[in-house]
Order: C-alpha cells, then sequence, then structure tokens
C-alpha cells in the first residue's frame, strides 16, 4: 500500500526544505501532497520562490496521511502557528505510532508551542530551541524519537528526507534513492 504524506505550506516557508526532502520521498514511491494553508495555491516561499500546492487545506483530510511534515522558514512558521486546525491534526499523528510528523528548521517550534514535545526529543534550526522544553533539543542534524523525526536546517534538508524515507518505505527504499541521488551524507 502506498503510503501517502502531506506537506503543510504557507507563504515565507523554507523552499530547499520543502524541495528536497519531497523529491527524496516521490523517488521513494511515496504519494506526497504540498497542502497549502493560505487560501490559495500559490505559496509565496522565502528567497521570492513561489511554490504550487497540490491542495488547499480545507479540501484535505490530514488524518488520512501517514505522516505530515512542517517545513522550515520562520515566515512561514508564523503562519503555520496561527493554524489552529493544524494542531489538532498534528497532536493527532503524534498520537497515533502508525503515523508520523516530521519538522525542519524552525519548523519543530510549531511542535512545541502547542505543547507537542512534551517527553520527546528533537532537534532545530541552532537558536529556536529557547521554546523546547527542558530535556527536549539534542543538536543533532536530524533526530528520531519514536513517530517524531526533526531537522536542523536547508543543509540538512535531503537527509531529512532521506531519514523520512526510510521510515516511511523502510531502509533499502532510502538507500536506493541516496545511491540514484549520488547523496553521501
Amino acid at each position: 500500500m502506498t503510503k501517502r504524506a502531506a506537506v503543510l505550506l504557507a507563504d515565507g516557508c523554507e523552499p530547499l526544505e520543502v524541495v528536497a526532502p519531497v523529491d527524496a520521498l516521490r523517488r521513494g514511491g511515496v504519494d506526497v501532497t504540498l497542502v497549502s494553508i493560505m487560501g490559495r495555491t500559490g505559496v509565496k516561499g522565502a528567497q521570492g520562490i513561489t511554490i504550487e500546492a497540490d491542495a488547499l487545506l480545507e479540501s484535505v483530510d490530514l488524518g488520512a496521511f501517514d505522516m505530515l511534515m512542517i517545513p522550515g522558514g520562520s515566515g512561514g512558521v508564523d503562519n503555520l502557528k496561527r493554524c489552529q486546525p493544524l494542531k489538532g491534526a498534528l497532536g493527532s499523528a503524534l498520537d497515533d505510532p502508525a503515523r508520523m510528523v516530521a519538522a525542519i528548521c524552525a519548523g519543530p517550534t510549531v511542535l512545541a508551542e502547542w505543547g507537542l514535545l512534551e517527553g520527546r526529543r528533537a532537534t532545530c534550526y541552532p537558536g529556536c530551541e529557547g521554546v523546547f522544553p527542558d530535556g527536549t533539543y539534542t543538536g543533532e542534524d536530524v533526530t528520531k524519537d519514536g513517530n517524531l523525526l526533526t531537522s536542523t536546517g536547508p543543509g540538512t534538508a535531503l537527509a531529512f528526507g532521506l531519514a523520512v524515507l526510510e521510515v516511511l518505505e523502510g531502509s533499502a527504499c532510502a538507500k536506493q534513492v541516496a545511491d540514484g541521488m549520488l547523496f553521501q551524507g
């Protein structure tokens, strides 16, 4: 059965943290849907890069996805934090060991500010960890804790995407994709 992933997009998101993981996941056979919370499919990412979403938040059931992903970018993260329907969806996904939540860069701060990192280990862009509960921040490039996977930033976006792929489709699939991309990480 094909795994399904939703990448949550908002104006100000970091494009590399969207494109690199999505590319790795799609190469590995994951059905990825780019979901805009902005009420329009054209999302204005950082660095003046526009990303075209596949669907609007109001038209999808986030509970139907195996994985929900939060990219970073401070503007995007600020917009995501204002989107209250995401809080319940992310909490439900974290409460279900068969599902997964992945967040990169400033993205994990969305989870922290909503109280969803309590009792977990996570990483984020250096300097954003101030909102994490005590004992949560690892400082690692990629941290996996149960069904939560987090990463530090644009430079780790491909390693992050491959780590998510490994969780969803297994290590053989992730290795095959990494080898095909000439990934050396």
